[in-house]
């Protein structure tokens, strides 16, 4: 069986704690989506029928005003086409790169109380999902 991850390890999240917090980050967002989203039983959105990318779309919806709030925005976007270089059965279905002004932006918005009423949305959405910080470079014509 294939791992997947939908939220940080321990150490995962410990090591993104420790590197700077006072310079722009990019967050690289892999995204696989569940064909049906799996909420909890309870839950508002629980047997509504939606799809993974609904959930997660309902995810957008609910976060967006406090990702923008802290300055957060969306630098590039994709749809996945197919695996170049890396394992033919990894396949996402979309792809993007979210900028922070610093990392205590991302911070303040996973400590938001709205934001974690609005993760149930992803956590019901993804089957996998990567998530990778990237200190920003020069863009340009060259490698």
């Amino acid at each position: 069986m294939t791992e997947r991850y939908i939220d940080p390890s321990p150490a995962n999240f410990a090591a993104f704690k420790d590197l700077p917090r006072d310079e722009p980050i990019h967050m690289l967002n892999l995204l696989l989506y569940r064909d049906h989203a799996e909420y909890p039983e309870g839950h508002e959105h629980h047997g509504n029928g939606w799809s993974g990318r609904r959930a997660y779309e309902e995810y957008g919806k609910t976060s967006g005003p406090i990702f923008r709030r802290v300055g957060g925005s969306i630098v590039w976007r994709g749809a996945f086409q197919t695996m170049v270089t890396g394992p033919a059965d990894k396949q996402w279905h979309d792809g993007f790169v979210a900028q922070y002004p610093n990392s205590a932006a991302f911070f303040e918005m996973i400590k938001d109380p709205d934001y974690q009423k609005a993760v149930v949305n992803r956590t019901a959405a993804l089957v996998d999902s990567r998530l990778i910080r990237f200190k920003p470079g020069s863009a340009g014509a060259g490698f």
